[in-house]
């Protein structure tokens, strides 16, 4: 691998046709995208004010994308609760509509490896539903049960601010959090990973605490996934993985999924607007392979929900990408393990772990 030029120059070389070809040839998922809520739009039709729909992710050789239900912490009470689970499962129901054949762009909502495999094998785009913030189950772990039936994929524990099942990075003294409510997992919280393992859902440690991470990758029968997350030691920001945490998920078998916020990925110059490029992304990603390896790291956007970089503005620029990672001498099934095998390597994990209590048949 060669360190690139681009982040010294600021500028994006146009991809190379052994880069559009690569990418257009091989299996890329983002694990990460929120969608808009309140206001519908139709993921069918191609709209300035998103930046991922079908029509980008189609023109910009995209396979899959993990659609997010996305629930904002407020304050833990039964009425917070109410209406965090009215609203995942009302949101998961609109993810589940993402899927037929409208203007030219054929789609199919996914819940297993194999589904994801045959709709990339028949040139459907491949939704996966999630779940951002386990503020969404309220303190009801049977709540899991319906967003898996729903489709669901992974649960993010955690979003800013504690919930009832852990500490976040982040937490909100707004909403009457201390720095740690727990110091990492409640026993609810390991309650809800014992229920996600069963269940097929992965746990997600992006937005939780450091000891909340530690305790998830120490709990959890299955691997863990940071499904939006970046490295602390480039860019110091309490969102981001630190080096011991990084060794957890070696240990472990997880993975974690490196995200286009500028905010995790440089840190910031003086009163300079916040930006960052590929270059910078991929940064991160050298990182991660010289430190635990390339099956442990992964790609995801976090786009519509904050994350953008200024050569990777939406879901039909992924390609800046895969140019980047061939310009540092990474080969195709490197970039192949980035782009979503590693990532599927987990899901799969999930359905064989689920399998053995029945789960799944």
């Amino acid at each position: 691998m060669t360190s690139s030029s681009q982040a010294q120059t600021g500028q994006t070389p146009a991809p190379s046709s052994e880069a559009e070809a690569l990418h257009r040839a091989l299996f890329t998922l983002d694990s990460h995208v929120d969608i808009p809520w309140p206001d519908q739009k139709d993921a069918f039709e191609d709209t300035e004010s998103r930046r991922v729909d079908l029509p980008k992710m189609q023109k910009g050789g995209m396979s899959a994308g993990c659609f997010v239900a996305y629930i904002a912490q407020a304050k833990v009470d039964a009425e917070g609760h109410a209406q965090a689970q009215a609203q995942c499962l009302a949101m998961l129901d609109v993810i589940n509509g993402m899927q037929g054949t409208h203007n030219g762009v054929t789609a199919r909502v996914c819940s297993t490896v194999a589904e994801i495999r045959a709709a990339y094998d028949a040139g459907a785009l491949a939704v996966i539903p999630a779940v951002e913030n386990g503020y969404a189950m309220g303190d009801n772990p049977a709540l899991l049960a319906q967003f898996r039936a729903k489709g669901a994929r992974y649960v993010t524990l955690t979003h800013n601010g504690h919930n009832a099942l852990a500490d976040a990075a982040v937490h909100r003294p707004s909403l009457g959090d201390k720095p740690e409510n727990y110091g990492g997992l409640s026993a609810l919280g390991r309650e809800a990973v014992r229920e996600m393992n069963r269940l097929g859902l992965l746990v997600d440690v992006s937005h939780a605490s450091k000891k909340t991470m530690m305790q998830a990758v120490a709990a959890s029968a299955v691997p863990v996934v940071a499904s939006h997350s970046c490295v602390r030691t480039l860019c110091d920001h309490p969102r981001n993985l630190d080096d011991e945490q990084l060794d957890a998920l070696k240990e472990s078998g997880g993975v974690v999924q490196i995200t286009a916020m500028p905010a995790f990925l440089k840190p910031r110059e003086g009163d300079a607007p916040r930006s960052a490029s590929v270059a910078d992304f991929v940064d991160h990603i050298d990182y991660v392979v010289r430190r635990i390896g390339v099956e442990h790291v992964g790609i995801s956007s976090d786009f519509d929900g904050g994350g953008a970089l200024s050569d990777w503005q939406n879901a039909t620029q992924g390609v800046n990408l895969t140019a980047e990672l061939l310009r540092r001498g990474y080969d195709r099934s490197e970039i192949a393990a980035f782009w979503g095998e590693n990532f599927m390597r987990l899901l799969a994990r999930a359905e064989a772990v689920a399998e053995q209590t029945g789960t799944i048949g």
